[in-house]
């Protein structure tokens, strides 16, 4: 026999069958278009901005991650439910499509048929399956959604549409194939290729011919019913995220990981800045409301949120929906609340994990500079002494800045004033500038340089604020200011590269700077050290010693640097046991954002819950790599009374007891 089947059995291949199939699937189609170019048109509310660019990145990345599923599997539960529908799914629409193919078109117009012999073995095996595997998988993510039902995951009515739908197309498919080949196929060699459907074909084989006829006829017309309903439901359910999400990661941006948009503050014909209603959003900001699903990943990874306070990404990124959509007039800012937007750390977790490639943080500081441009608002008095002293000394601490180079007495290191024929320039930044427990990490850094044989130079009393606590809360203008001042007084001292301590100050020179045309070289000093190590330039020696280390948001999240830290720790015997969330899944320490500068008078600490992470591991030391997470562990410790059991150090400080 050959291996094959009858398409449009039992329902016929008439125009009394095609006709109203294709026109009920035509005027689907025509309103899910439709509905799409209404959706649009509120999209376009927003400001333009180039996302098809550099289509050779783009795509690429679009296909690895909308049939790849690589961003949603990074969540290895509800991911792998997720992405195996999607897959089974996706096979049963292909399968559908060569149906429609062969029965429709080349057959009737060419005589042409493909659905038979080796590859129908195939096809049929592989639906099967696939089938099999979807209405499994949609039953797991059921089981979590309404039995589970994690803290958090919230639950509405395109919910049940999407899983009723699903779940009836599916089994009804299975019925349908099931009458068929009760009728057709058992008994016969073909039946075992087709294993789902013949579990279906043996239940209900004492049904009898004409019964079976019967039910497969209406249950055709059924399924069809369905999937017609299904296409229609796409764009009014959160079925829509079906297009939204594929399409995002072709929008996906391409720059440096956390750039931000460097406004210009000499446009006469800008009448405000930052973002306070939705036509100063971009459109994409808009499209990414609609990409959402409502997956709460973001929530979970916040540090505001799991300290009690009012920050939730998920829900900023939905407020900024139902704005765009039902009040366009309505301010942005009061519907998300200034405790809200003031609570963000800029730790980039939530995008990190976002499985639909939405940028959260950039929407969190757009409104931010409304509020301090347009409307003069911080976050509290000591903010706006912070950022007064910003203005008046180059630190946001109040001290002196002609103090700003004391700390190097006795050290070799020149300030470049003195001499400006130096292998690196140190970009010290405020806290190891100011601060007692930073400095003792800056005179760290400069004894293992030396050890090195590499000349140091600083800026001495020239440096000011690298600028990024100022421009994450907001201040942009304050940020080109300081940079602008940092960026041509090291341009004028022909700098040829750039070391720093703080993550933040790498981060703003290496990538923001870029915009005010700053071209040098920057890297942090781990991976500096790192690299003389590896070459031999840099000996320390080994002493074992235990502890946990913190990936900083700025190292991590914002710049992928996760083994030259570990690399130094272990070249000194350090043996790392690594906390629940590290890496990527690092939890901020609070300090980012600008926080650094702001009271915590909402929730709990976020320092004390990092902090308690670190002693669940029961290593003695805490390392890290950055001043600001230092500043929050050393408080952090405090308040979580672990004085004697958990000391924070910084990575240079144990480099340099081991020359």
């Amino acid at each position: 026999m050959e291996y094959t089947r009858e398409i449009y059995w039992n329902i016929g291949h008439s125009a009394g069958v095609l006709i109203p199939m294709y026109l009920l699937a035509f005027a689907a189609f025509g309103v899910l278009g439709w509905a799409f170019w209404k959706r649009i048109q509120v999209y376009r509310q927003g400001q333009p901005l180039n996302r098809l660019d550099n289509l050779g990145e783009r795509i690429p990345y679009f296909l690895k991650n909308a049939l790849g599923q690589l961003r949603v599997l990074r969540v290895k539960g509800p991911g792998s439910l997720h992405s195996l529908f999607f897959w089974g799914f996706l096979l049963l629409f292909i399968g559908t499509c060569l149906i429609a193919l062969q029965a429709d078109f080349t057959d009737p117009l060419f005589g042409v048929k493909f659905l038979k012999g080796n590859f129908y073995k195939l096809f049929s095996v592989t639906l099967d399956v696939a089938g099999l595997v979807a209405l499994v998988m949609l039953a797991g993510l059921f089981v979590r959604r309404y039995l589970v039902r994690p803290k958090g995951l919230e639950t509405n009515r395109d919910d049940a549409i999407m899983h009723g739908l699903l779940f009836v197309i599916l089994l009804t498919g299975f019925v349908l194939e099931g009458a068929r080949m009760a009728v057709t196929e058992l008994g016969t060699p073909l039946a075992a290729w087709s294993p789902v459907g013949l579990v279906f074909a043996k239940a209900m084989a004492g049904m009898g011919d004409d019964a079976l006829r019967s039910l497969h006829t209406g249950t055709w017309w059924f399924h069809l019913a369905l999937t017609i309903s299904f296409i229609i439901a796409i764009p009014f359910t959160k079925l829509r995220h079906l297009f939204t999400t594929p399409v995002n990661y072709l929008l996906a941006p391409l720059g440096p990981k956390g750039a931000m948009t460097t406004i210009d503050l000499e446009d006469e014909e800008a009448e405000s800045f930052g973002v306070s209603k939705v036509t100063d959003l971009t459109w994409k900001d808009i499209f990414d409301s609609d990409a959402c699903m409502k997956c709460k990943r973001c929530q979970d990874r916040c540090p505001a949120w799991a300290t009690d306070k009012p920050l939730s990404p998920m829900k900023i990124v939905q407020q900024i929906g139902e704005v765009s959509f039902d009040q366009p007039e309505a301010n942005l800012v009061d519907t998300c609340t200034r405790d809200a937007l003031w609570a963000c750390t800029t730790c980039r977790a939530c995008q990190e994990i976002c499985p639909a490639s939405i940028e959260h943080v950039n929407k969190i500081i757009d409104m931010r500079r409304n509020l301090v441009l347009m409307e003069g608002e911080f976050p509290g008095e000591e903010v706006m002494t912070a950022v007064d002293q910003l203005e008046v000394n180059g630190n946001p601490l109040g001290i002196g800045y002609a103090t700003r180079g004391d700390w190097t007495k006795d050290l070799p290191v020149v300030t470049l004033a003195e001499d400006a024929e130096v292998d690196v320039l140190y970009f010290v930044g405020c806290y190891a500038s100011f601060d007692k427990r930073n400095q003792a990490v800056a005179k760290s850094f400069i004894k293992l340089c030396s050890a090195a044989g590499v000349k140091v130079g600083i800026l001495g009393k020239e440096e000011k604020c690298c600028g990024d606590p100022a421009r994450k809360l907001g201040n942009e203008y304050l940020y080109q200011t300081l940079a602008a001042e940092n960026i041509e007084l090291i341009k004028g001292y022909g700098v040829k590269k750039v070391v720093t301590t703080c993550p933040h100050c790498f981060n703003t020179l290496a990538k923001d700077y870029r915009d005010l045309g700053f071209d040098i070289e920057v890297e942090h000093y781990t991976v500096f050290l790192d690299r003389l190590l590896g070459q031999g330039q840099l000996k320390v020696k080994a002493e074992t010693f235990d502890c946990t280390y913190h990936d900083s948001c700025y190292m991590g999240r914002y710049n992928d640097i996760y083994e030259a830290p570990r690399t130094l720790i272990q070249a000194a015997g350090g043996r790392i046991e690594e906390m629940d969330k590290s890496r990527a899944e690092s939890f901020c320490c609070g300090a980012g954002g600008g926080r650094i500068l702001a009271e915590e008078n909402l929730g709990s600490r976020i320092s004390v819950k990092r902090v308690g992470m670190a002693a669940e591991t029961k290593a003695p030391t805490l390392v890290s790599n950055c001043p600001f997470c230092l500043t929050m562990f050393e408080d952090g410790v405090k308040g979580a009374g672990l004085e004697g059991d958990l000391a924070p150090r910084d990575i240079a400080e144990i480099l340099a007891e081991r020359l």
